[in-house]
C-alpha cells in the first residue's frame, strides 16, 4: 500500500482525547492531526517522537492532517487503523497470505447477524470469514494485542467461533505494523478476557494469522507471517 501523496514530517507534541494529536512541523508550525487509533497506543505516543502525517486534499475538512506513522526504537510503526483491511486485501490478492488463497470472491464489511459485522468474507467452495486487527504494541520482542480492553474484539472472536462451529472457515489476521516483533501473543496483562477467548477460538478451529508489515514513509507492505505463542 503506497501512500497516495508525500507524507509530512513533524514532531509529536501530544496525543489527547483519543482522536487528536498536536504535531510541530519542520517549519515550526503546530497543527492538530486526526488520530484514527482508538486504542491506548502504549509505547507509540511519546512526546518528541518523529511522526509523519498525511494531508487530505478535500477542501473544508475540519482536520486536514491525519497521523500515519511514528518512530519507535529506531523503526517506523503504522498507527492508522484504517489501513490494515486494505493491506490484508492486497496481500490476499498478491498471494502473500498463502493461507487464504483459492477463493473466487472477496467481500468486505459482511454482516453475519444483527449487530455483528466482520471485515471480510471469502467465497468459493465454502466460506471463510475474516476479522482484521491492527497491532502496534510490542513487549520484549512480542507483538501483543490488544493494547486496551477490547470488548468489541472479544465479541468478534465469539462470532468467529460460532461460524466455525456451523462448518465455515474462520480466521483472525493480526496486522503487526512494525518490524521489531518476532512472534505474536495475546496481551493478557491488559485484557485477560480477550486472551481467554482467543485461546478458545484457536482450540475451536479459528485460525490466528499474525503478519508483520514493513513500514516506511512511502509505503506499508505485509511481508510475512510470524509465530503465534499462546
Amino acid at each position: 500500500m503506497r501512500f497516495p501523496s508525500r507524507l509530512i514530517r513533524g514532531t509529536l507534541i501530544q496525543r489527547y482525547k483519543r482522536f487528536l494529536a498536536d504535531v510541530r512541523l519542520l517549519n515550526g508550525e503546530i497543527v492538530t492531526a486526526h488520530c484514527t487509533n482508538t486504542g491506548s497506543m502504549m509505547g507509540c505516543k511519546e512526546p518528541g517522537s518523529a511522526v509523519y502525517l498525511s494531508r487530505c486534499a478535500r477542501i473544508g475538512r475540519r482536520l486536514p492532517y491525519t497521523w500515519e506513522i511514528v518512530r519507535v526504537n529506531g523503526g517506523w510503526v503504522g498507527i492508522n487503523t484504517l489501513h490494515p483491511n486494505r493491506l490484508v486485501v492486497e496481500a490476499i490478492e498478491s498471494g502473500i497470505i498463502r493461507e487464504l488463497q483459492g477463493y473466487d470472491l472477496l467481500r468486505r464489511e459482511v454482516c453475519t447477524r444483527q449487530g455483528i459485522r466482520l471485515d471480510l468474507c471469502l467465497e468459493g467452495n465454502g466460506f471463510c470469514f475474516v476479522e482484521v486487527k491492527n497491532v502496534t504494541l510490542a513487549v520484549a520482542g512480542a507483538a501483543a494485542f490488544p493494547d486496551a480492553v477490547s470488548e468489541r474484539g472479544t465479541k468478534h472472536l465469539k462470532e468467529l467461533i460460532r461460524l466455525r462451529r456451523r462448518g465455515h472457515r474462520a480466521a483472525v489476521i493480526f496486522v503487526v505494523q512494525r518490524e521489531d516483533c518476532y512472534f505474536f501473543r495475546p496481551a493478557d496483562e491488559i485484557d485477560p478476557e480477550y486472551g481467554r477467548w482467543l485461546r478458545r477460538a484457536i482450540k475451536a478451529g479459528v485460525e490466528a494469522l499474525p503478519y508483520r508489515a514493513t513500514v516506511t514513509p512511502s509505503e506499508i507492505v505485509l511481508t510475512g507471517r510470524i509465530e503465534t505463542r499462546i
